[in-house]
């Protein structure tokens, strides 16, 4: 049956056709509803957007918090040695403390100063004492890196970085989920292994084969397989699926230990961490500097969306690229979902989780960014199109539009798979959950989804062209181009219609202030992060010349949101499946960090091209 026999499944393309319509329509046809759609829509915008500025002030704070946090954490540590020295030495008792003591009759003041030296700092080897208690991990990492003819340096790079976690040998699994379609695959995968030797707990490799009936060649499909036979193998081997918790992570994905640290403490402060999913902000500063500026501003505006969403206070947020979730949960929803609607697989988990569970899966943020790369060729233009490239990708996930809207008014009883140990109820979990997702929970994930999706689709034509053409139309600087008798003019003949017009204008006018903020923030922030936590020099962070940047905004918006996410609405009308394309990014290999922590230089630098999941 077709899937357009679904209304649910015309909403996506109605929307962005409907607006293209309304443009020279609405003016010459209806001017006084079409004056009021103006007016909602721009004034829903702005509050959106505002709205959004906010909560990516709140995300900023947060993160610079929780890394001014780790770093005076990582201070305290590295003072451990000598406080541990002093430590001993207190508790046996120092000659001049003793000799002071003993002189009660003499220097009383430095009796007391010297006593609270030696408390204050008793009480920090005892705090550090309890953070390195708090240390040890709770939860068995499974880290599953999606990957399809990915250069080994690249792979090694990043699996090399989780590496060098202090946990990374005792509490860490890397699930290699690779493509069988990949020459060599698989000496390939061993190759790795034996280069991470003894690094991991265990390092499984996983080959998806091609052409499954039913499945869509895709990340979703890939990470679906590698999850699916990498945790079986993890059982198999002995592990406590209550303790394991899946980590999809991309290729060029630069994963710190503060992100591990953070999702241990989300986890055990969590009334069930089997029902929480935990998503962290991206972040790109690997290479942004060497993008063209359109490419850079674009991936910029991405990030700040992200981080904005993740200040939800209902816990009703969507992941991007970066995730985690428990085994548990992956096992209660049968896992990812495969076929092409499932193309944007991190936001299509999200509401996979949230709709199988009856709504009780919330998204807990990590305030830790994750460092990624921008797409990158050779050549501009061959860069600005590889961008775009990955833009039509990344809004072919507007499948999700109908994926939710169905969902929402359907009710949802839905067990775990036979035979898990989520199947038997004794194990805490409610299977079977007694109250269905509650109607505003609903209301607020359709319209963060259709927030997503129709808002590129639409602002980018309404916020550039509404106002000017319908000043043009209705108020053409010659008078042969009149399409509309003064008399049929609602602006000239009602004062009501002449102050609503005006009304518009100052909102269209108001519209791009919230992103001047956005943007405020953001320069902050990045300079922030590359200073306090990638330990970048002020030289290699952002300047006062990257501000230039942003005057490509124009052209960036439309070209790699509004006509990709144009394009992706109306292709649901298609019944022929989207090709899976990725985009190209150019990796230099000049260093791997392997060995322990130290650098191990491969010698000279050498160029690969590889692919963005």
């Amino acid at each position: 049956m077709s899937r357009l026999y679904s209304p649910s499944e015309w909403v996506a393309p109605l929307v962005p056709l409907l607006s293209l319509l309304v443009l020279p329509l609405g003016p010459l046809l209806f001017p006084k509803p079409y004056l009021f759609l103006l007016f909602a829509y721009f004034t829903v915008f702005l509050y959106t957007q505002v709205n959004h500025v906010c909560k990516f002030y709140m995300t900023s704070c947060k993160i610079r918090s929780t890394i001014a946090r780790w770093n005076k954490r990582l201070a305290q540590q590295s003072l451990q040695p000598s406080l541990q020295q002093h430590h001993k030495t207190s508790r046996q008792g120092s000659p001049n403390l003793t000799r002071e003591r003993n002189n009660n009759s003499g220097n009383n003041v430095m009796t007391t100063t010297t006593s609270t030296f030696d408390d204050d700092h008793i009480q920090a080897l005892d705090e550090m004492e309890q953070l390195q208690y708090s240390d040890g991990p709770s939860y068995v990492h499974a880290f599953i890196i999606p990957n399809y003819c990915e250069p080994e340096g690249l792979l090694k790079d990043t699996i090399g970085r989780m590496a060098n976690h202090r946990n990374a040998k005792t509490h860490y699994v890397i699930i290699m989920a690779m493509e069988q379609s990949e020459p060599d695959w698989e000496l390939k995968g061993q190759r790795l292994a034996s280069v991470f030797t003894d690094r991991f707990a265990h390092f499984i490799i996983t080959g998806h084969p091609a052409n499954i009936p039913g499945e869509s060649r895709g990340k979703g499909s890939n990470v679906a397989y590698g999850a699916r036979h990498g945790c079986a193998e993890l059982l198999r081997r002995g592990v406590d699926r209550r303790r394991v918790i899946l980590t999809v992570t991309d290729s060029d994905s630069a994963i710190p230990e503060l992100y591990i640290h953070e999702v241990e403490n989300a986890l055990n402060r969590a009334d069930d961490p089997h029902y929480l999913l935990l998503a962290p902000p991206i972040f790109f500063s690997r290479n942004c500097y060497d993008v063209p500026a359109a490419v850079r501003v674009t991936d910029i505006t991405w990030s700040a969306m992200v981080m904005s969403n993740l200040s939800n206070s209902r816990g009703l947020s969507f992941p991007c690229s970066t995730y985690s979730l428990s085994m548990m949960l992956a096992e209660r929803v049968d896992y990812w979902d495969t076929d092409a609607d499932a193309v944007g697989e991190d936001m299509h988990m999200w509401l996979k989780c949230f709709f199988k569970t009856n709504g009780k899966v919330r998204t807990a943020p990590i305030y830790v960014p994750i460092n990624l790369t921008n797409v990158e060729t050779e050549g501009y233009l061959s860069n600005v199109n590889a961008r775009y490239v990955q833009a039509k990708r990344h809004y072919n996930g507007v499948a999700d539009v109908a994926y939710t809207l169905k969902n929402a008014f359907t009710l949802h009883h839905r067990g775990a798979p036979k035979g898990s140990l989520l199947d038997d109820a004794s194990n805490g979990l409610a299977l079977a959950a007694s109250s269905s997702v509650s109607w505003l929970d609903k209301i607020t994930v359709c319209f963060l989804i259709l927030e997503a999706h129709m808002i590129p689709a639409t602002s980018g034509w309404l916020m550039f062209a509404a106002v000017p053409l319908m000043q043009f139309l209705l108020f053409p600087p010659v008078s042969a181009l009149a399409l509309v008798e003064p008399a049929q003019n609602p602006i000239l003949t009602s004062d009501f219609y002449a102050q609503l017009w005006n009304m518009v204008k100052i909102v269209t006018v108001l519209l791009p202030f919230p992103l001047f903020g956005t943007l405020a923030v953001y320069e902050q922030l990045h300079r922030s992060i590359d200073r306090d936590f990638l330990q970048k020099s002020k030289a290699d962070s952002r300047q006062w010349k990257h501000l230039l940047d942003y005057a490509t905004l124009p052209v960036a918006a439309w070209l790699f949101m509004t006509l990709p996410s144009t394009l992706a609405c109306v292709k649901r009308l298609s019944q022929v499946e989207q090709q899976y394309i990725v985009s190209e990014k150019l990796f230099k290999d000049d260093i791997v960090i392997l060995n322990n922590g130290r650098n191990d230089p491969l010698g000279e630098e050498k160029v690969v091209m590889v692919t963005a999941n």
